[in-house]
């Protein structure tokens, strides 16, 4: 376990504690893969996590006069899937966005974060890699800028010295004659890791492709190209015949292992079908009929609200987190080296947040972090320092329960009741955002809750007439 956690307010900051700690520190900033790594025993020897997840300006989103779209180190999946320009001029990366983990895990992973962690299943850098993306790490001796196809030295290692910072993300903007898709293959719907995916760019000319671009993941140590598939699909139309013979060839440039997941061959049959399928449906202009017009993001507004710090801290076993939790203020020393989950239960004492599985995969911990639904066991409980959390105990009101607290009593909705804090939480925070929810919309802000009683169906019948009664002001 890390020993200290320095909450950065700048980059200058972060870069100075870099130079000095080197190796012995990573920066985090949504931290959904770090904290497993470090637990795991994969990432080693840390001992100072940087969080940056407050410096401001970091999350922004923009197009320069050049067509280039830039990502700053904190843009989150659901930053992605809710942006406009991304999802007009870098299709791929939006579906790709949505495909990861869950609302709660989306609000919290950052595309830098993605990058860093370096395995050939993560989902981003295989549409960043087909856009042509390039990064650039800052550190105080300078900067420099590489492309990010360079950046991946094999499974999980990256071209970054341990005084650089990730400090931008950019490519182009696909033109008016470009279209892209992203397709993912998974053993389930939400909440999975890639089996195989696929990213394709097209450049045409009328009906006639003039460059294309194929990358696929998680079938090789890093992202790869399909290089003969992409010299062979220049200066034809994408008719049924080119299509499967593309397929055909872009199975052939995979590598896939065989693991518990699947078998070298099954993996490479199906980055022949979903090639195939992401052809198709640019062949046919259909390619966005399955990503969501409004994607449920669980930020119960329009905007991702990002709270700042006045200055950087160091939260040692000196240093007290300092917080409001339902509307209570709390300073707390010793909680540095632990999630969020754990210092609400053990040492602010409210127990109704779960830990069902500590890898941010059933939701039983989802909390509200400054207004945002996120994954309580996936976050350094010093992020709890000066901001507003709200655990299932503070959902209720004075004298009356929440709609949904009323609505699952009513329909049966709770069961053993173990996954029902977060069940209730996802809810209330979808109910905030989309005030009449269709069925679809709550089955997409339910993804990161898992229900081992396998009661969905109360569960969505009681979300449903939780809404009415938000609407009767019940």
């Amino acid at each position: 376990m890390w020993k200290n956690v320095y909450s950065a307010a700048s980059i200058e900051d972060v870069l100075t504690v870099l130079a000095d700690k080197k190796e012995k520190a990573r920066i985090v900033a949504g931290a959904t893969d770090l904290i497993l790594e470090i637990e795991r025993g994969i990432r080693q020897g840390v001992e100072t996590l940087i969080d940056i997840s407050r410096v401001p300006n970091l999350d922004r989103i923009t197009l320069d006069e050049d067509g280039w779209i830039h990502l700053g180190p904190l843009v989150t999946h659901n930053h992605c899937v809710a942006s406009k320009m991304i999802v007009d001029m870098a299709f791929p990366l939006a579906q790709a966005a949505w495909e990861v983990g869950s609302p709660q895990i989306r609000n919290r992973g950052t595309i830098a974060g993605n990058l860093i962690t370096a395995s050939p299943a993560n989902d981003t850098i295989t549409p960043l890699m087909a856009l042509g993306a390039q990064i650039t790490l800052q550190s105080l001796r300078g900067s420099r800028t590489i492309a990010l196809e360079n950046f991946y030295q094999g499974v999980r290692r990256v071209d970054l010295q341990p005084d650089e910072m990730l400090v931008d993300i950019t490519f182009p903007a696909l033109k008016s004659n470009q279209r892209g898709m992203f397709i993912k293959f998974a053993l389930r719907r939400a909440q999975a890791i890639s089996l195989v995916n696929v990213a394709v760019v097209l450049t045409f000319d009328g009906d006639t492709i003039t460059k294309s671009i194929i990358t696929l993941g998680a079938v090789a140590p890093t992202i790869i190209h399909a290089a003969e598939a992409e010299k062979f699909l220049e200066g034809k139309s994408l008719s049924p015949d080119i299509i499967q013979q593309t397929a055909h060839l872009t199975m052939q440039a995979s590598r896939p292992i065989s693991d518990v997941r699947g078998s070298a061959e099954y993996r490479r049959r199906m980055v022949g079908v979903i090639t195939r399928r992401a052809l198709s449906a640019l062949a046919t202009h259909a390619e966005r009929e399955s990503f969501p017009q409004r994607p449920v993001l669980l930020w119960g507004s329009e905007r991702y609200p990002q709270s700042r710090l006045e200055k950087s801290v160091l939260h040692d076993e000196r240093t007290p987190i300092e917080t409001t939790i339902n509307g209570k203020s709390y300073s707390v020393v010793g909680g540095h080296q632990k999630s969020l989950l754990r210092f609400i239960r053990e040492d602010i004492g409210l127990i109704g947040s779960k830990e069902g599985c500590a890898e941010g995969e059933c939701g039983a911990c989802t909390v509200f972090l400054d207004g945002v639904a996120v994954m309580s066991c996936m976050v350094p409980a010093t992020r709890a320092h000066k901001a507003q959390i709200v655990t299932i105990e503070g959902l209720a009101g004075e004298n009356a329960l929440h709609p949904v607290q009323q609505a699952f009593i009513q329909d049966g909705a709770v069961q053993c009741g173990y996954c029902t804090p977060g069940f209730l939480m996802s809810a209330a925070k979808l109910l905030e955002e989309r005030p009449t929810p269709t069925q679809e919309e709550i089955r997409q802000a339910m993804t990161g809750n898992l229900c081992r009683c396998t009661g969905y169906y109360k569960i969505i019948q009681a979300v449903e007439d939780a809404a009415q009664l938000v609407q009767k002001g019940g």
